[in-house]
């Protein structure tokens, strides 16, 4: 959300709060969240999907930032809450979050983490596959209610999107292909051997960064005829189609996202079309926003170092590098950089990104335009809300850095920068005998 910001005096503000002002009382490297546009990106979810014939749900793809914070967010707007580990889940519990409304996804769901589900009355488990299911069944004998069951099924449509996150593929990790009926009968059947249990319907998911509206419709055409063709066959009736996310959000100029609204608004006109067309008795739809929601009202800070030219390249060193935004090094992601404290000055430099990490591809950008620059000055990265801090590590020993929310020039922590004892504090001396010669 670039065009929220504001340049005064050569610098960046973003909701009214200086890029100097960040700097100075939360240091860098820092993530920030402008609050308002982020609150305005999920009212825009909130009011434009939503039907006339059928119930519609928002659930908040948590993998792309999952905090404390962000979930009492969530909560606020009344989205649901889509949840990949136990640790996520134990987030959404911390935080207070109604855990009838938390979806738990995973095609590897560890014993543990179904019993953690089940013991703390989670509302809806997405099942990937046969294994899964008799282990749901095994442990589902006295939950605190009725606990409700997606499948997740493949429906082959294969959008154009980086090859590491195209995920509704025939041979995908995820789910079941939805030409191979009889597993998905013996899922459901499996799942039906327990009271408990209630399957209400299908889920699927067939991308990230996705601009074709013809994609979205193309899924919804292919669940609804694959659900009239398994309803007419199996008479097992089916009230509930999750049809995931992956809309794509604006990262640099090259991106040309189709607005929230007219998203929401043809997902939900193309599903009232054809559950109407196929007859099905589906009553309830659902999306899942994840990097939509977050990515563009999420930034990074960065405080420039050593310059450095080489017979190609002019370098500029910053504070953090792969260990904070590995987006770059595992999907060839691109951004926006601006010098924050001369960003009113024309892009003129061409410049290579370099992080901090002992690893010659820790580039967060090759060759990209930036103003004119020195050491000590501030670069401000753009859309990075999404799995920034959610793919964090602490490769080299170092620290992840602190996250804030800025609301009209408030600056309001949550969560803090890891200190070195923080890096350590899991880890043991031993006996020093046991290093003899």
């Amino acid at each position: 959300m670039k065009d929220t910001l504001k340049i005064q005096n050569h610098e960046i503000y973003i909701s009214d709060t200086s890029v100097r002002t960040l700097a100075s009382e939360c240091s860098t490297p820092l993530y920030i969240y402008d609050l308002p546009a982020l609150k305005q990106r999920m009212a825009e979810f909130k009011d434009h999907f939503v039907s006339n014939t059928l119930k519609t749900h928002v659930i908040y793809a948590s993998k792309a930032f999952s905090c404390l914070a962000m979930n009492q967010l969530v909560s606020q707007f009344g989205f649901s809450l889509d949840v990949v580990s136990g640790g996520e889940l134990y987030t959404a519990l911390q935080s207070n979050f109604d855990l009838s409304r938390v979806y738990f996804h995973g095609n590897n769901k560890s014993d543990d983490e179904l019993n953690m589900a089940i013991e703390l009355g989670v509302g809806t488990i997405v099942v990937d596959n046969l294994m899964e299911a008799k282990r749901l069944v095994r442990f589902c004998e006295n939950p605190k209610h009725k606990i409700h069951v997606l499948l997740r099924v493949n429906p082959g449509i294969e959008a154009h999107t980086h090859k590491y996150i195209q995920t509704a593929f025939i041979d995908s990790k995820f789910g079941i292909s939805t030409l191979d009926t009889d597993e998905i009968k013996a899922v459901i059947d499996t799942i039906q051997t327990n009271s408990n249990l209630q399957f209400d319907g299908f889920h699927a998911h067939i991308g990230s960064q996705i601009f074709e509206l013809d994609a979205f419709k193309a899924e919804i055409e292919k669940i609804c005829q694959f659900v009239q063709e398994f309803q007419n066959q199996t008479k097992i009736q089916v009230r509930t189609l999750d049809f995931g996310g992956g809309f794509g959000v604006r990262y640099t100029d090259e991106d040309q996202p189709v607005e929230i609204a007219l998203v929401c608004k043809t997902i939900v006109s193309e599903a009232e079309k054809q559950i109407a067309a196929y007859e099905l008795s589906v009553e309830e739809i659902c999306i899942e926003p994840g990097r939509s929601i977050i990515a563009e009202a999420g930034y990074q800070l960065y405080t420039i170092g050593d310059l450095k030219q080489t017979p190609n390249r002019n370098y500029i060193f910053v504070d953090g590098g792969m260990t904070d935004n590995i987006r770059p090094v595992l999907y060839q992601a691109d951004y926006d950089f601006d010098i924050a404290t001369n960003a009113d000055a024309p892009k003129t430099k061409t410049v290579c990104i370099a992080g901090k990490c002992c690893e010659s591809g820790d580039l967060l950008a090759e060759n990209t335009l930036v103003q004119p620059y020195h050491t000590n000055d501030l670069l401000l990265v753009s859309s990075t809300g999404a799995y920034g801090y959610s793919m964090a590590s602490n490769y080299n020993k170092l620290a992840i850095p602190s996250v804030v929310f800025v609301d009209h020039g408030k600056i309001i922590p949550i969560i803090k920068r890891q200190t070195y004892q923080d890096l350590i504090q899991r880890e043991n001396l031993i006996d020093q005998d046991l290093f003899s010669l």
